[in-house]
């Protein structure tokens, strides 16, 4: 399929998106958002083809939010590739880029905020404060611009996955969440726009968190106390060479309630530090 599509169509205001979204429903089609920040890769076209499976068009957002960034972070850094977005985008058959401005999302005077809690704390809640609000808050935002009929959200991100999934229930939006599995490197990386900040040496370290994951999810099924696996996963991630460790936890799949025995459907998540960079993961125990 690469190479096959023409480059698809770029919106830059709100009036455009919806006037394109109405003539696709004036016609029957069914409608996919696919919302991201840009510096595109294999998971985000992962997603792209996840909803066109799921939807007769998929609308992609690029829009590098900066409510969703802590002081310290990398909003500026953050790379910005849109050319190179727009013709990964064409090779899997995207319907419309959705490209606003910050000027666009955020207009003077704007003052409104979503907070989801309970599923918001702890984890990355804890060290990014004010991270999920302005992930709920833009996601909403594009939510009711395009008014799509499913919504795709990748695993890694499993906590902003669960987040998203209680905003849409506790607000009634007719959009139904479709969670994709983590896509990963050959050596198990998983596929993630920040792994360009890595030099070579740690690029050779950073497999060895989702080893470390593995390897807890599997001797807690085997029988591990959770306590014990979760520390041996901690010593394997600190002696291949990260930096340190945001957290490392078991917590249930649904709803991310602190778990100390596997007793329900869990999964394990981590965030750790690897030079410069802050990586994610997480495994289905």
């Amino acid at each position: 399929m690469t190479g096959s599509h023409a480059l698809p169509p770029v919106a830059r205001r709100v009036s455009e998106v919806r006037a394109r979204v109405a003539e696709w429903r004036k016609t029957g089609l069914s409608v996919a958002l696919v919302p991201t920040m840009g510096a595109l890769h294999d998971g985000h076209l992962t997603l792209v083809r996840t909803a066109l499976k799921a939807a007769d068009r998929a609308v992609v957002s690029i829009f590098v939010n900066p409510t969703q960034f802590g002081p310290n972070e990398d909003f500026a850094a953050y790379p910005r590739t849109e050319d190179a977005d727009l013709a990964k985008l064409a090779s899997v058959g995207a319907s419309l880029l959705f490209a606003p401005t910050v000027a666009e999302m955020y207009p003077q005077g704007f003052s409104t905020a979503i907070t989801v809690a309970g599923v918001s704390e702890g984890l990355c809640g804890a060290t990014r404060p004010g991270h999920f609000s302005g992930v709920a808050t833009v996601v909403t935002k594009l939510l009711q611009q395009v008014q799509p009929d499913v919504a795709a959200f990748g695993e890694k991100d499993y906590q902003q996955l669960q987040v998203l999934r209680r905003l849409v229930r506790d607000l009634d939006m007719p959009v139904a969440i479709l969670g994709v599995p983590t896509v990963r490197e050959a050596d198990g990386l998983a596929l993630s726009s920040r792994n360009a900040y890595l030099s070579a040496e740690e690029r050779a370290v950073a497999p060895a968190l989702q080893r470390a994951l593995a390897d807890a999810a599997a001797a807690m099924t085997g029988g591990m106390p959770v306590a014990a696996a979760l520390d041996a996963a901690r010593a394997a991630i600190l002696g291949a060479g990260f930096a340190a460790i945001d957290y490392l936890e078991l917590r249930a799949a649904d709803g991310l309630a602190p778990l100390t025995e596997v007793d329900r459907p869990a999964r394990i998540l981590v965030a750790a530090r690897l030079g410069r960079t802050r990586l994610i993961d997480n495994l289905a125990v």
